[in-house]
């Protein structure tokens, strides 16, 4: 039941043999790896197979490795197979096996790089399928041969170090790899410096590639990057080898100063100017360019007490740039030495050496130009009084000319004056009004007026100078206040309302402003005793009645007085109307007829007013006269032309009556005798609508009052036409207007013409003048001549 599953190692030990070099194998062993092995006491279930090793990049293939056998049938009646990665799966077709005899061959060269072993599953199977013995585990280990080379992680490797280092000093590290066995001498990696261009100064360690310095006299100045090349070997230095570089560079250090380029630099300046460069300061220092130990910084030690130079750095050059920042006065002083020196930005190493020309001497000579003249006072400020009067000094503009060694002259004139107010004199500079400054000019800024004086001396080319001159507006007190308003009411009885407030306003500024005094005049003492003033605040009082006196308007005269210095003071009308008041203080409606004068006009402008409205009524009615003889004549004339048509002409509407028939119209009996005019009835349903009326007025009139008097029929007809046009239930106001022939056998006389005198000679039409502007055209017609 138990039969051994036999496993024959014959090939794969003859294999070894020949490539260990190992004589005296010449056919592969046959093991029997389930065979149970003869032992007293426990029985084993199968052989542990030792792994099988195969070199890697055998080129002689196929190559046979193993041969398994089964005990449990005979030769030719079992089958064999395998499985695992190089067979079925990934990658496939590596290995394989002779299904009748159990052989396995390699079919495939090996790479212990990309696999390193290989674990495949070995089956016997009957000749019907069935299971002969359980799968055993064949494990296939691929032996490592030296066919990679060691290769650096980067091609350049770069380090600093500062110059002057001490010996040992970590610079940099380089790294290698090598793809081969790391359990063997394959893989066994040693590193050395091939070349370092110049003196042994850097060494590696073999081992940890760590490059580190070995001597003292790094300097950069004398050589700035050092090149290494670099060598990593394998098999522990013997073998397979890689180049690689190393830059090393050497970090600059404070160790040299700048010095001076000369002892002495010779420089000129202009007289007058700032803000100028004058000469360059050459320096020269051999640590880095750009870096701080390199970037200069001057410093002027002696020869400029009122510090008017400066001296910068150019970025660039490095040089020291001497500029003039303050102006510079050849009259004051024409030559300048100055003695300057020159450091690093960093600190200088305590090590370096002194620097020879660390400092130097600059000469610099001013040069005489014209200078423009200088105003002593610039802006000049001074005060005028307001309306000060042409010819008033204003001030002296005078100015100095800083060319002491030059006879010069100097003239002055206006450069700006908006308002053309002042004038100069071209040779003292003394400023004067020439006519009067009004106080409304729009260049008054806050009482202040702004012009521009130049000064110019007679040089060639001549030079100019421009002086503000600001000339404050005093406020003077020329104005006396005014009352605002000259008017008001007063209540006839002095225990009704509360007096009348009155106000002042003036046109001066603050102080010759309020407080204002209110007082009645002195000139008229009757006044006190009627009318009494008594002070509210500093611009309003308050007027108040003593007795009653009469209703209407009556004039007082109050004296205003202002604050200013000296104070002004005017005597003014005041228009005070007196009248009923009511419980509230007010005026009743009844009095306001009283308050016509109230509107604060004199007599005499009143009177003006007055005739001018006389005046333009007389021209109205003339013109109005006119036009009425000339309309008179037109239409007798138009009249006497057209007497057979003038029904048709008078008034021509769309819409006519419907004669005798039309219940609605005018009846014209009840025109001409109204006290017989009765009350009818409500008609019966509802009475058509007009075609023209407007939409929602279709409500009917309330019935209206008849006149009592013949004054009132104008009135009555008026209201009556009015209410026609607006009431859509009855026809238009000229219905009554509209007649035609309606034939014989009518009840009714026939109103015939206009101008027909049938039945209407004994008719007096001279009522048509109060009938009103509707009726002026008829009572022209038929009224007396």
């Amino acid at each position: 039941m138990d039969a051994a599953f036999l496993l024959a190692l014959g090939l794969l030990a003859q294999s070894l043999c020949q490539s260990l070099g190992v004589p005296g194998l010449g056919r592969p062993r046959t093991l029997y790896p389930w065979r149970r092995a003869p032992t007293l006491g426990r029985v084993r279930r199968a052989w542990v197979i030792p792994p099988i090793s195969v070199s890697e990049n055998h080129k002689r293939l196929p190559f046979p490795l193993v041969q398994i056998k089964s005990d449990k049938q005979q030769p030719g009646s079992v089958i064999y197979s395998i499985q695992g990665p190089g067979v079925d799966e990934e990658p496939r077709g590596v290995f394989s096996i002779d299904k009748f005899t159990g052989k396995v061959s390699l079919n495939a060269v090996l790479d212990r790089e990309k696999t390193d072993r290989f674990r495949l599953r070995a089956f016997a199977l009957d000749l019907g399928g069935s299971t002969l013995e359980e799968p055993t585990d064949l494990e296939i280990v691929v032996v490592d041969q030296n066919d990679n080379r060691p290769v650096f992680r980067q091609e350049v490797f770069t380090g600093h170090v500062l110059e002057g280092a001490a010996p040992g000093t970590y610079v940099t590290r380089a790294e290698a790899t090598d793809a081969d066995d790391p359990e063997t001498d394959n893989a066994a990696l040693r590193f050395s410096i091939l070349e370092q261009g110049g003196p042994q100064l850097f060494s590696i360690d073999p081992y940890t590639g760590e490059i580190r310095t070995v001597q003292v006299g790094l300097d950069r100045e004398v050589v700035a990057v050092y090149n290494l090349t670099l060598q990593v070997a394998d098999m522990s230095g013997e073998g397979l080898t890689a180049t690689a570089s190393a830059l090393i560079t050497l970090e600059d250090v404070n160790d040299n100063a700048p010095e001076f380029t000369r002892d002495e630099f010779f420089v000129e300046a202009t007289e007058a100017v700032s803000a100028v460069d004058v000469g360059r300061l050459a320096v020269e220092d051999r640590d880095l360019p750009g870096s701080p130990n390199w970037v200069a910084r001057f410093t002027i030690l002696e020869g400029d007490p009122d510090r008017q130079f400066t001296i910068r750095t150019d970025p660039k050059t490095n040089e020291g740039v001497l500029s003039v920042v303050k102006p510079l006065d050849y009259e004051r002083r024409e030559r300048y030495d100055l003695r300057v020196a020159v450091q690093n930005e960093a600190p200088l190493q305590a090590t370096a050496p002194w620097a020879e020309r660390g400092q130097a001497r600059v000469s610099v000579q001013v040069r005489d130009v014209n200078e423009a003249p200088v105003f002593q006072e610039n802006p000049l400020r001074t005060s005028l009084a307001e309306g000060a009067a042409p010819g008033t000094p204003v001030a002296t503009f005078s100015a100095r000319d800083p060319d002491t060694q030059q006879l010069q002259r100097l003239s002055y004139s206006k450069d700006y004056d908006p308002e053309d107010w002042l004038q100069v004199d071209g040779a003292t500079g003394q400023v004067q009004t020439q006519r009067v400054l009004s106080p409304a000019s729009p260049f008054l800024k806050d009482g202040w007026y702004r012009a521009i004086i130049l000064a110019q001396d007679d040089a060639s080319p001549p030079s100019t100078a421009t002086g503000t001159l600001s000339i404050e507006i005093l406020e003077v007190n020329d104005h006396a206040p005014e009352l605002s308003p000259p008017w008001g009411s007063l209540c006839s009885a002095p225990d009704q309302g509360s007096g009348l407030l009155l106000g002042a306003m003036d046109e001066d500024l603050p102080p010759h402003g309020a407080p204002f005094h209110f007082q009645l005049s002195p000139r008229i003492p009757e006044l006190a005793r009627n009318w009494s003033l008594s002070q509210v605040n500093v611009s309003h009082a308050r007027l108040r009645l003593r007795h009653q006196v009469q209703e209407g308007l009556h004039r007082l005269s109050l004296l205003l007085r202002d604050s200013g210095q000296p104070p002004q003071q005017r005597e003014q009308a005041l228009n005070v109307t007196v009248c009923r008041c009511g419980p509230d203080g007010a005026c009743l409606p009844g009095a306001a007829a009283l308050r016509v004068g109230g509107a604060g006009l004199s007599l005499g402008a009143l009177v003006i007013v007055l005739a001018s409205v006389i005046l333009l009524l007389l021209l109205a009615l003339l013109v109005a006269l006119l036009t009425r003889s000339r309309q008179q004549s037109w239409d007798k004339g138009l009249l006497h032309g057209l007497q057979d048509d003038l029904r048709d002409n008078i008034l021509n509407y769309d819409e006519q009556g419907g004669g005798e028939e039309d219940q609605d119209a005018y009846d014209m009996d009840q025109l001409r005798h109204p006290a017989e005019l009765v009350a009818l009835s409500t008609p019966l349903g509802r009475p058509p609508l007009r075609r023209d009326a407007p939409f929602g007025r279709a409500h009917p009139q309330a019935a209206r009052t008849l006149p009592t008097s013949p004054s009132d029929i104008a009135d009555f007809i008026n209201e009556g036409l009015e209410a026609a046009d607006s009431d859509p239930s009855v026809p238009p106001y000229d219905t009554a207007l509209i007649f035609d022939y309606e034939g014989d056998g009518s009840e009714a006389g026939t109103l015939s013409s206009i101008l027909s005198s049938l039945g209407d000679g004994d008719q007096d039409y001279s009522c048509l003048w109060d009938w009103g502007p509707r009726f002026a055209r008829l009572a022209d017609l038929y009224g007396p001549p």
